[in-house]
């Protein structure tokens, strides 16, 4: 199959840095699978924050990543690396990638995918390897989240936080989430929340505690930092994990250490795209295992807000910094579904 792709396509590039209208549509040569990698003709692609971030010039592709943005596609396996067994060749797949998603064709790693089951469009598999792999690794992995907790999550109506309320309910835990509007807060109820706040017009911590009787949540993710930090220490649990994902508020933050301390809390956090490929594919089988059931049943779907075509991911990225979306923004790129 490799001998009949085309030797060019079309891919939308960061022209330099700076606003949504840098993201331009251009030619580029279809990429050739090197040893244990694939090549998937991509259908959809899911828009993350980090490819905002890329595109504004604040976080660059690892090395050795594609330059375009684009973290996870949906798609068929058209071409084999050296080394990858042959069975892969025309799966429908979704996938986790380094970048390069914003293109008709993208590399990937086997180890990296997951079926896209019947009765899932391709536009919804494109939307969940960033957010799932993620609240995976954060909520159970790093968070250690354990049936009859109570989670706390920031940006609650997010692909993060959409995401993180689903599996979240689906495994027990009780639910509160924070959003920047009513309106918001409904569409996190309809998700599954038990609690929405508007951080807005209420004060999460009190109404956490509130929540809680007075105890707390056990475990928070967040994607604020900054000044959310020593808040969000007030509001957690004794021996409440704090899992940092994201910055928004700002990188620097001061916490009152001996409180920490005397509640026994714990800080941590984690970025996904420099870990290691055989990480990543670790996740992934523990991902099929865990989760892909519930996604081969019917009984897990992402959220989904705009699908927009390939040639208007400016104004894709324009919808995600307005922040008026709920749950995944998407591109199709070789169809609409």
């Amino acid at each position: 199959m490799a001998d009949t792709l085309p030797s060019t396509m079309t891919v939308v590039a960061i022209s330099e840095p700076g606003g949504p209208e840098v993201l331009q549509a251009t030619r580029r040569d279809v990429p050739r699978p090197g040893q244990g990698e694939v090549l998937v003709r991509v259908s959809h692609a899911g828009v993350n924050r980090p490819d905002c971030l890329q595109r504004a010039g604040l976080y660059p592709p690892p090395p050795g990543a594609s330059d375009l943005p684009g973290l996870e596609i949906s798609g068929e396996i058209v071409a084999l690396g050296e080394g990858v067994d042959a069975a892969e060749l025309g799966k429908l797949v979704c996938a986790l990638v380094n970048g390069g998603g914003y293109a008709e064709y993208c590399i990937a790693r086997p180890e990296h995918c997951l079926p896209v089951p019947e009765g899932l469009s391709m536009a919804e598999a494109a939307a969940m390897p960033e957010t799932f792999f993620t609240v995976w690794h954060n909520v159970f992995q790093r968070g250690y989240a354990r049936d009859g907790e109570t989670i706390l999550i920031h940006g609650g109506t997010s692909g993060i936080g959409t995401t993180a309320i689903m599996l979240a309910k689906l495994f027990g835990l009780r639910v509160i989430a924070t959003c920047g509007s009513d309106a918001k807060c409904a569409a996190a109820i309809k998700v599954g929340a038990d609690l929405a706040i508007n951080y807005k017009a209420q004060d999460f911590v009190e109404e956490v505690r509130s929540f809680t009787d007075g105890q707390g949540a056990n475990l928070i993710l967040d994607v604020v930092a900054g000044n959310y930090t020593q808040r969000n220490l007030d509001a957690l649990a004794p021996d409440g994990r704090l899992v940092v994902i994201a910055t928004l508020g700002g990188a620097m933050s001061e916490v009152n250490v001996a409180k920490m301390m005397v509640k026994r809390q714990t800080i941590t956090g984690s970025t996904l795209r420099p870990r290691t490929n055989t990480f990543k594919g670790l996740l992934a089988d523990e991902l099929f295992r865990e989760v892909w059931p519930m996604v081969e049943s019917g009984e897990l779907r992402p959220v989904m807000d705009e699908t927009y075509p390939l040639a208007q991911a400016a104004k894709a990225h324009a919808r995600m910094e307005a922040g008026e979306h709920v749950g995944k923004i998407v591109l199709a790129v070789a169809g609409d579904d």
